[in-house]
């Protein structure tokens, strides 16, 4: 029996099935420990339900790791939802009922999947491109969940005893989890509809990674290079060009590369600031740079896209031309000579 179960998990299924687990534990730890100031119980129980609540729906629908991709994400604004929701409303809710609210739904909705499991596993076989057209059908039951949401923020809760704010919290979780078992079908086909759109994505980004690459590698010319002007430039000055918080600021290669990208990216955090004038025209000329690169990063995409749907513009060329009146009419002329020609011959 171990031997069966190792040879499935060699099987091509079986490691689509462990890196899709693998992604989902790594991008659910990341949440858990992001969520960690919720107390010690409710990340030990996101992690849980990434491990197990998860891999039940993967081993029901292998739809590989884009199904991974969107049903981690989708259990990542769950759970980042949920915090905020309960810092909000429930600030005051004791920890022992912030865990099974969070299982609520979504015990809910995988007790409904096991139970409706094989109807399910038809509408995910049949998973189809077409099938995005339903994507505000499937949708719709966020509309219901979003109500409760709303009600609890209309309702103040947050005024109440902390017993009443966890009974709350717990009764809010139990409609959502109602919610959830009875749109289950919707719930998968969502599911499955991201999944699809990721995999649309995905061959997409395929197309671009040329321009993608040419874009990044110009990125990082820039940097670098106005990074080593502007520390060569302070490295020779006889006073300081840059100012920090503390005052005049002598410039590591570090901090010029820091001041490179935020004046690239023009995000100015104004942790260090030009003062002189020649370092100001500097920036100004990285910036223009910068905008430059932009547009040819976009013209370079379209490009791309361009490549993509017309095969003959890959190829060079973008199919005879065609002619204009005057050789047209030649042509014709050409034909009639040839026809009354061929006729006195026969």
């Amino acid at each position: 029996m171990r031997q069966d179960a190792a040879q499935r998990l060699a099987s091509p299924r079986g490691r689509a099935w462990l890196r899709s687990i693998a992604f989902t534990l790594a991008l659910t730890a990341l949440v858990a420990w992001g969520v960690g100031d919720e107390g010690r119980l409710l990340p030990v129980t996101v992690m849980g339900v990434a491990g197990i609540g998860l891999g039940f729906l993967y081993m029901l629908f292998p739809r590989g790791l884009h199904f991974a991709f969107g049903t981690a994400t989708g259990l990542a604004l769950y759970a980042s939802l949920f915090v905020v929701l309960g810092r909000a409303q429930f600030p005051d809710a004791p920890e022992w009922a912030r865990a099974p609210a969070f299982l609520l739904p979504v015990l809910a909705f995988l007790a409904m999947v096991w139970w409706r499991r094989h109807e399910l596993a038809t509408i995910a076989e049949q998973g189809q491109r077409e099938s995005l057209e339903q994507l505000p059908h499937a949708a719709r039951w966020l509309v219901f969940a979003s109500a409760v949401g709303l009600v609890c923020f209309v309702l103040p809760v947050n005024r109440t005893t902390p017993g009443t704010q966890g009974a709350a919290l717990l009764a809010a979780m139990a409609a959502i989890a109602a919610i959830a078992a009875v749109s289950v079908r919707d719930v998968v086909r969502l599911l499955l509809d991201v999944a699809l759109i990721i995999d649309e994505l995905t061959a997409r980004a395929r197309h671009l990674a040329v321009p993608v690459v040419a874009f990044l590698l110009m990125y990082a010319l820039l940097v670098i290079g106005f990074a080593s002007a502007y520390r060569i430039a302070d490295g020779l000055s006889i006073v300081a060009l840059f100012h920090g918080a503390a005052g005049p600021l002598r410039l590591s290669y570090s901090d010029a590369l820091h001041f490179s990208v935020s004046t690239l990216s023009t995000v100015g955090y104004g942790d260090i600031q030009p003062q002189d004038d020649g370092i100001r025209v500097l920036a100004s000329l990285q910036v223009v740079a910068g905008q430059l690169l932009l547009l040819f990063g976009f013209a370079e995409i379209m490009r791309s896209r361009r490549l993509r749907l017309d095969p003959a513009a890959r190829e060079g060329h973008s199919g005879p031309r065609a002619p204009d009146a005057g050789e047209a009419g030649a042509n014709q002329k050409d034909t009639g000579q040839k026809g009354a020609g061929h006729g006195g011959a026969g």
